[in-house]
């Protein structure tokens, strides 16, 4: 089921330009598939001294990740459940700078392993069919 912008801010408890992501392309019970053209926005919150910065590729597979989480736990009374990036291992970069690729972003996230108090995602973004980063992410579910 594909998502629009509108909808994806209703899941994420960022706000305005801070929400990375455009639509989601699918999702189910493991994985979810987010598209996304901000990187090229000369106004994108996380860009520096006239660079989106690569690593700035885990906010965008953690916002994915966060999409993930709400629509499988489901919205409580218009209430996200929060969860916190915990930890980023396996972390890889094809790519220095995100703003330079001029196609959107596809990512990818997987649930590795998941319990109550905590998810493992693997995670991969990619565009034009080139991966440019990838990692795992831990996300820690305060009960």
């Amino acid at each position: 089921m594909r998502l629009d912008r509108r909808k994806l801010r209703t899941l994420l408890p960022h706000a305005g330009a801070m929400c990375l992501l455009d639509e989601i392309l699918e999702w189910d019970e493991t994985r979810i598939v987010a598209s996304s053209g901000s990187h090229r926005l000369p106004d994108n919150p996380l860009r520096r001294g006239g660079c989106l910065s690569a690593v700035c590729g885990i906010e965008y597979a953690a916002q994915a990740a966060a999409i993930h989480g709400s629509l499988l736990t489901g919205e409580r009374d218009g209430e996200v459940k929060p969860g916190y990036l915990a930890a980023v291992r396996e972390f890889t970069l094809a790519v220095d700078c995100l703003d330079e690729i001029e196609s959107p972003l596809l990512v990818q996230t997987e649930i590795v392993h998941g319990n109550e108090i905590g998810l493992l995602y693997a995670f991969a973004m990619e565009s034009s069919g080139s991966v440019l980063l990838s990692g795992r992410v831990s996300v820690f579910l305060p009960v």
